[in-house]
């Protein structure tokens, strides 16, 4: 059985997650937080050999998956930018609050990228990736929302927010499908999806 395994790894902190800001595409750079949380990766990360690191071009996963590929001794391959962050159009930005409520439809929010499209969008290069891939380890660094709306779909299960900068472990297998080893860290129950 021949396994493609993908490390998706959310950037490291910004501003706006700091201050609980919706961000979306917009592209907000890492904060100094951040910048030691992709460092502190790399610890984690340096347990398995990788064969290919690539990354969404929004400035926060690029800078996370530079700093994680420095201290491994890689490079990044190339920017995808179909790992770029589920859009939420006019609510980017935004704190909880009634503007923000004010803009939310069943799914999400009014102008905004759907759950399912950016998980169709999101699993779709993913599993582009693993036919490029066929056999390898691939380390991904992108967004918590496309990152989980990927791996939920994939699994055929809900999963909870990611985390910043943490390991989330998953293999690919072209017959049997998707199976999760980690999350946020944690190692979780085999599942697979078909």
């Amino acid at each position: 059985m021949t396994l493609t395994t993908f490390a998706l790894v959310r950037h490291g902190q910004t501003d706006w997650n700091a201050q609980r800001r919706l961000q979306g595409s917009t592209d907000i750079p890492l904060n100094d937080v951040g910048r030691g949380q992709a460092r502190d990766a790399v610890a984690v990360l340096s347990g398995y050999k990788w064969d290919a690191i690539v990354s969404s071009p929004l400035s926060r996963a690029a800078e996370t998956a530079d700093l994680i590929a420095a201290g491994l001794g890689l490079s990044v391959a190339r920017r995808v930018p179909e790992l770029i962050e589920r859009s939420f159009g006019p609510a980017e930005g935004l704190q909880s609050g009634p503007e923000l409520d004010a803009l939310r439809i069943p799914g999400g929010f009014r102008g905004a990228e759907s759950e399912d499209e950016a998980a169709c969008r999101g699993l779709a290069s993913l599993e582009a990736l693993a036919k490029e891939f066929r056999g390898r380890r691939v380390l991904v660094v992108a967004h918590g929302t496309l990152i989980r709306v990927s791996l939920s779909r994939a699994i055929g299960r809900t999963l909870q927010s990611v985390d910043n900068a943490m390991l989330n472990l998953a293999h690919h297998h072209a017959v049997d499908g998707w199976q999760l080893e980690y999350f946020n860290g944690e190692r979780v129950i085999a599942t697979v999806q078909g």
